[in-house]
């Protein structure tokens, strides 16, 4: 415990340092000697409603989207024992992206956009989950073998799908609104209304699988072996599921679709601290808010004023560093 501790810590401050990096860096950088001022005791300055209503609440919101991603990631990469697996990886993303553009191509404002991106997540979820619900109920009565290839490959093609779809409604769609829409569809924390959602559901996701962590080691091991140790395996890989699309839902429903944060993180993290996963669901909350927040602020301030989807800077990073990640996997 003391060594899970220590690592958290370490994330810990890292987040806090990249935080007041985010809020101090911007096209009206704010000297970072000011910012314990300007957060405890706002004076109404210029700089201080910067801090408090466009930088803080952005900055909180990239946050618990990344660790929401990245949690997300670890839980899918045990449901279905495949270390490529990532949140998007059952048709979430792309079901809330057909939703939010859906709401986009009718003129609808920017609260019923993020209403129907989680209507558009939900319903993915349903699709899937029907298919599902039906193999863990084969599996529960016959003990028949894993069907995480069959989740997978039911998520793999119900994301074509709705990536079919996508490409309709681009093609369709007035030439004034595909900007706005593009950018959703790379990811834009820009376009987050609140950050007390994800932040809240990170908590609430912690808070429900950090017990069940003992079990989900077990259950690396293979659905056999698990249930020979006494582990519930339907019920647990139900939860697995459910949380996880949850968790992917709210986080494209706040930012869009970023991409590589919940692949890359629970990989980097397994090479550095292993994969006991007591320890690797927390620092994949904290490195995935981390690292989505860096991102956000290289987003904001490569090109200021102009603002970069942060979806291209993960994408930008993310590609080279899970190459990376891989070979060195390889040489170990």
């Amino acid at each position: 415990m003391a060594r899970a501790l220590r690592i958290w810590l370490v994330l810990l401050t890292v987040s806090a340092a990249v935080l007041f990096a985010a809020l101090a860096f911007g096209s009206s950088p704010i000297a970072l000697a000011d910012l314990p001022r300007l957060l405890f005791a706002p004076d109404g300055s210029v700089a201080s409603e910067v801090v408090h209503n466009l930088r803080l609440p952005r900055a909180l919101a990239a946050f618990g989207t990344g660790g929401l991603l990245a949690v997300a990631g670890a839980l899918m990469q045990v449901l279905l024992r495949n270390p490529l697996a990532d949140p998007y990886v059952l048709g979430v993303s792309s079901g809330a992206a057909v939703g939010a553009l859906g709401a986009m191509v009718i003129g609808l404002g920017a609260g019923l956009v993020q209403l129907g991106a989680f209507g558009g997540a939900l319903l993915s979820i349903v699709l899937v989950f029907a298919i599902a619900h039906r193999d863990f109920a084969r599996v529960s009565a016959t003990g028949a073998s894993d069907t995480a290839p069959r989740l997978l490959l039911t998520g793999v093609i119900l994301a074509a799908g709705w990536s079919a779809v996508i490409s309709l409604m681009l093609t369709l769609a007035p030439e004034a609104q595909i900007r706005g829409m593009l950018f959703w569809l790379v990811g834009d924390v820009a376009g987050a209304d609140s950050f007390v959602v994800p932040l809240l559901v990170l908590a609430v996701v912690l808070l429900v699988t950090y017990p069940l962590a003992r079990e989900l080691n077990v259950l690396l091991r293979g659905p056999a072996v698990a249930a020979s140790l006494g582990v519930r395996v339907v019920p647990l890989r139900r939860t697995l599921y459910v949380v996880a699309s949850l968790a992917s839902a709210i986080a494209v429903t706040t930012s869009g679709n970023v991409g590589f944060i919940g692949l890359v993180v629970p990989h980097a993290l397994r090479l550095a601290i292993g994969n006991d996963q007591r320890v690797l669901l927390p620092a994949c909350a904290l490195a995935g808010g981390t690292l989505l927040l860096l991102a956000d602020t290289a987003a904001r301030t490569l090109v200021a004023p102009q603002q970069l989807p942060v979806g291209v800077i993960t994408a930008l990073v993310g590609v080279p560093t899970f190459l990376f990640l891989l070979t060195a996997r390889r040489g170990r």
